[in-house]
């Protein structure tokens, strides 16, 4: 219950620009098939948003190939490995909201607005990733295809 406190703070407490509402996804079966953008996500784009510790905070439960990144969670799957255990349409609605996958996780919906509880008035209708930026992790995601790529570093 601490861990999930914990979570639920830091991202109420991140910085967050302005985001319009999300535009509705297509979900079928465990993927979204189409991009959210027309633009290809950016890897280089994606791995700063996964290391950032104000924007995607994915390190705070997720350990992954990051030797440059201290105090790296174990509360979460590996990242390492992320793109041969996924495809980009899996990783995709892993990313806008894990919680069709699974309804118990603590992960966050960062693409989904409705249905949320207890959201900070400045924040309502606003997802904490936009488009652009979700199809910049997925693309990022993707390219960790060595699942024994993690860091010997232990959080």
């Amino acid at each position: 219950m601490r861990a999930l406190v914990a979570v639920l703070a830091m991202i109420a407490l991140a910085p967050m620009a302005p985001r319009a509402e999300p535009a509705p996804v297509a979900i079928v079966g465990d993927a979204i098939p189409q991009p959210l953008t027309a633009e290809a996500g950016d890897p280089a784009r994606g791995r700063a948003i996964v290391v950032d510790r104000q924007k995607g905070l994915c390190l705070l439960c997720h350990v992954g190939p990051f030797p440059d990144q201290r105090f790296q969670g174990d509360m979460a799957p590996d990242l390492a490995g992320a793109g041969a255990r996924w495809s980009s349409a899996q990783l995709r609605l892993r990313i806008v909201d894990g919680s069709r996958l699974n309804p118990d996780t603590i992960m966050p919906s960062y693409y989904r607005t409705e249905g949320l509880n207890r959201v900070a008035p400045a924040f309502r209708d606003k997802p904490i990733l936009d488009a652009r930026q979700v199809e910049d992790v997925v693309a990022f995601l993707a390219t960790l295809q060595d699942p024994s790529a993690t860091s010997s570093q232990k959080p």
